[in-house]
């Protein structure tokens, strides 16, 4: 039995998410593994490192699945890029040792957020950016980037009401990067917990436009009440860059 890891690009605009949904073809878990058993002949599920909502892209996503296909790894690139969707694509096929999970496996993530900041919108880029007319401040938001590095329980930074599993995760980088109007915000942690990112650059969003103070940030951290951060960013904004091993 074969283990092979894939490293997927996907524009998340069409699509309901990341999972199989029983009742839809629109996932892109669904869409992949039609490939695959079209591909091998086999009835088989693969692993993703973990979710993406709907709307949200990727440029890195890992996913992994067992096989018996004597297929070659070229062999098997062409056949996805062949009879995928145009808006997905596999961009490398590898051979894992047998242990190797995609999910349990994770070190960490990085994603990318991008905001188009400007009095007019932007035709192209509607897809890929949250537009923001209001003027925004880069140092209150840099600041509160800064507030947010470390390890600490994010819980009020999440859609969950609750958890069995530990809420806690360590940001160690959150930059922000002005090219023109488009503002690039990139998070790199250990982990991230379900719509923290989209959560997280809402409460940034609105510190830099004035509608929340920087203090927000530590109640949030100390109380874990979701209703005190800012509001959910839409999702497509949010890249997914890259899953770390």
């Amino acid at each position: 039995m074969r283990n092979i890891k894939l490293t997927i690009e996907y524009d998340g605009k069409r699509y309901l998410g990341w999972q199989r949904l029983g009742d839809s073809d629109k996932t892109i878990q669904g869409k992949i593994e039609s490939v695959i058993n079209q591909m091998t002949g086999e009835k088989i599920e693969i692993t993703g490192s973990g979710r993406t909502d709907a709307g949200t892209h990727a440029r890195g996503q890992v996913a992994n699945f067992k096989t018996n296909t004597e297929l070659s790894r070229p062999e098997m690139l062409s056949f996805f890029n062949r009879y995928l969707p145009s808006d997905i694509v596999v961009k490398k096929v590898e051979e894992m040792p047998e242990r190797f999970h995609a999910r349990y496996n994770v070190k960490g993530k990085q994603y990318s957020y991008y905001v188009w900041n400007d009095p007019i919108p932007t035709a192209f880029e509607r897809y890929h950016s949250f537009y923001v007319p209001q003027e925004l401040d880069l140092a209150k938001m840099q600041e509160a980037c800064e507030k947010l590095i470390g390890t600490h329980d994010f819980l009020g930074f999440s859609a969950l009401k609750k958890s069995k599993k530990s809420t806690t995760r360590t940001i160690d980088e959150i930059a922000i990067e002005q090219e023109g109007s488009m503002l690039h915000f990139t998070f790199i942690a250990d982990g991230f917990l379900h719509k923290m990112v989209r959560i997280l650059m809402g409460t940034i969003l609105a510190i830099g436009s004035g509608d929340l103070g920087l203090e927000v940030i530590d109640e949030v951290l100390t109380e874990k009440v979701r209703k005190a951060a800012g509001e959910t960013a839409p999702a497509q904004g949010l890249f997914l860059d890259e899953v770390y091993y």
